[in-house]
């Protein structure tokens, strides 16, 4: 009787062991509808998530499970991505057309991913169709375990800041447009946090400060096409962390924001007590498009002033302000080693593919390229196709070589784009911009070290100009017109992961691509089974599930 006492004991203590070790789950419902909203003081139609433009905030912590019931009250089918969230092992979760088959009108999906080992200020937005254009879209920040230090002192409170374009028009009109092969060409306005930003909400402020405290402020660029600089009146700003890296505290008056990238400022209400304007204007283009929105003190009196401070122009200050970043190699990230304790700078590259942008036409109708292949999607997504092994798949794999020839970029072909990557080779990616127009790029899955941007052409005797040392790591980058951009980074993340570009007339008109990343262990060591509750669809609809993978 007293071993089996002693055997029940330890079965209940094992048993509350496990229980504990689990990391916390978040849940949420989303109900997802159209709804009328006027954030440059027109009412269209929007995108509303629980009756909320923009959406709902998701705050979560490392190691966080995040399942959120989604339910398409849209008359569109509907995909969510999570930008910046690496979905170690999952990309079943990563929301693109690439890897789910769309939630249907009137049906719900319950995405269910983890936030493993990461830190930071992402965002969130729909995927399908032209849907980002009008809304949809919500800050998702992961803050630190309580054990791990982060390199500031805890601030008096936490803002999240979404700042972007914005269009008039209905995303059926800009679907419209494109798909009947035109530009959408520039935007109307610009909003912050959803708001018009032309002062007249003067007394209702967005934020509020005490005198003497310290506050961290998360701004994303959540728009469709533009780069945007942010600043504050009379207030500098301390970078503290850039798409989920902590970064070397350099101080800054005013800091370029591209499309698809956030970070963090800590800022300090040491002014006199009284209303602020913080502004969001437009950069690179001939008109200057500026938003508005008021920090209030608390106990303070009086309007902001009338002088908005003006924002940076050229190329040249936003090129030299990437090359002030700098990663904190002693600060911990999700865990408590130092963030330089990764020398990525003593590994050798395995592979080197160019990528280079092109626009031109094909049947009379605008498209965009990558190394002249405009990428479309098939009706099945590649990774289902690709995981049920199904017999005929309606893509091709490498319809891009890695060093494409100028002749082979002028001539653009539409069809599915998907690149084999061998896994955990580290890899060197070159984005080569011929256009005058700046890019900005993003990759699923994986974080990067933007090693160099520089004027010209890319050759390998630029390899000397890379930063080996604290190059930033993080998941977007900007590639100015006349220029190319280097990062680095390790495919050790098995599963289908989008590149694409952020301006979303180009996405959605092909500058996008697929990597295959696949384990030949087929372990779940490697990669995660697809979850039971993943819709089918197309020529996977009725295939048998495949053995699943094993440890």
């Amino acid at each position: 009787m007293t071993l089996r006492l002693t055997f029940l004991v330890l079965c209940i203590l094992s048993a509350t062991t496990l229980i504990k070790a689990e990391d916390p789950y978040l849940f949420f419902t989303w109900n997802v509808s159209y709804g009328t909203i006027s954030p440059l003081g027109v009412p269209q139609q929007g995108i509303l998530i629980n009756n909320e433009f923009p959406g709902p905030n998701i705050n979560s912590t490392t190691n966080n499970n995040i399942v959120i019931n989604v339910f398409n009250n849209l008359d569109e089918p509907l995909l969510f991505t999570w930008n910046g969230i690496q979905h170690r092992k999952n990309s079943w979760q990563d929301g693109m057309p690439g890897t789910n088959c769309p939630i249907q009108p009137g049906k719900n999906f319950t995405y269910h991913f983890q936030v493993k080992d990461q830190i930071g200020s992402y965002f969130y937005f729909p995927t399908t169709a032209f849907h980002r254009a009008v809304g949809g879209f919500g800050g998702l920040r992961v803050n630190s375990r309580l054990l791990i230090p982060v390199p500031f002192a805890d601030p008096e409170d936490d803002f999240t800041v979404l700042i972007g374009d914005w269009y008039k028009s209905s995303h059926t009109e800009l679907k419209k447009i494109l798909d009947g092969g035109k530009s959408i060409n520039r935007p109307d306005g610009i909003i912050i946090n959803g708001k018009p930003g032309n002062g007249t909400d003067k007394d209702k402020p967005l934020f509020t400060m005490k005198p003497g405290k310290t506050y961290r402020y998360r701004i994303c660029n959540v728009g469709i096409k533009t780069s945007l600089n942010f600043r504050i009146q009379g207030h500098s700003m301390k970078l503290v962390e850039m798409d989920g890296s902590h970064v070397v505290q350099n101080v800054y008056d005013a800091l370029d924001i591209h499309v698809g990238q956030c970070l963090s400022v800590l800022v300090t209400a040491d002014q006199t007590p009284k209303d602020y304007y913080m502004v969001a204007s437009s950069r690179f283009l001939k008109e200057v498009y500026t938003a508005t929105g008021v920090i209030s003190y608390e106990g303070g009196s009086g309007p902001p002033s009338p002088q908005i401070p003006e924002g940076p122009t050229g190329i040249v200050y936003s090129l030299n302000q990437f090359r002030s970043f700098r990663w904190n190699l002693t600060a911990s990230a999700a865990r408590p080693n130092p963030q330089g304790s990764y020398h990525y700078g003593g590994i050798n590259i395995t592979r080197t593919i160019k990528i280079v942008n092109s626009a031109s036409t094909v049947d009379g109708k605008l498209r965009y390229a990558i190394n002249g292949v405009s990428h479309t999607d098939p009706e099945t997504p590649m990774k289902l196709t690709e995981y049920y092994e199904a017999p005929k798949k309606d893509y091709e794999y490498n319809s891009i070589v890695d060093d494409p020839t100028p002749e082979s970029t002028t001539k653009i072909v539409v069809k599915p784009n998907v690149l084999n990557a061998t896994f955990r080779d580290f890899i060197e990616i070159i984005f080569v911009n011929n256009e005058k127009s700046i890019q900005t790029w993003h990759l699923d899955g994986y974080s990067f070290f933007a090693v160099a941007i520089e004027a010209g052409q890319w050759t390998p005797e630029k390899r000397k100009n890379y930063n080996l040392l604290d190059a930033v790591s993080r998941h977007t980058i900007q590639v100015y017109p006349g220029c190319w951009a280097a990062i680095m980074l390790t495919f050790d993340n098995a599963g289908m992961w989008n590149l694409r570009s952020t301006l979303w007339e180009r996405h959605y008109l092909g500058q996008q691509l697929y990597f295959s990343v696949t384990s030949p262990a087929r372990s779940l060591r490697d990669e995660y089974n697809v979850p039971d509750n993943v819709e089918l669809c197309g020529i996977v609809k009725d295939l048998p599930k495949p053995p699943p993978y094993t440890i």
